[in-house]
């Protein structure tokens, strides 16, 4: 897909720095996927927040584990 935007060229050149790019769209895109999965983790993060995991019995897992 082709897009047109107007970023600020010190913006541009970092993003290539930072993510070691040679070109722009690869910098780009990147730049995009990184904040997406960081997006992603901090939603998790959040989620387990509000209701974190329990284990009842560690015990009972590893023998469950080691059963298989």
């Amino acid at each position: 897909m082709k897009i047109t935007a107007i970023i600020d060229e010190n913006i541009i050149s970092e993003t290539q720095k930072l993510t070691g790019s040679a070109t722009i769209t690869e910098a780009i895109t990147k730049a995009l996927q990184e904040w997406i999965a960081a997006y992603h983790i901090k939603n998790l993060n959040a989620q387990v927040s509000k209701k974190p995991l329990e284990l009842a019995d560690a015990n009972a897992i590893r023998e469950a584990n080691r059963a298989q």
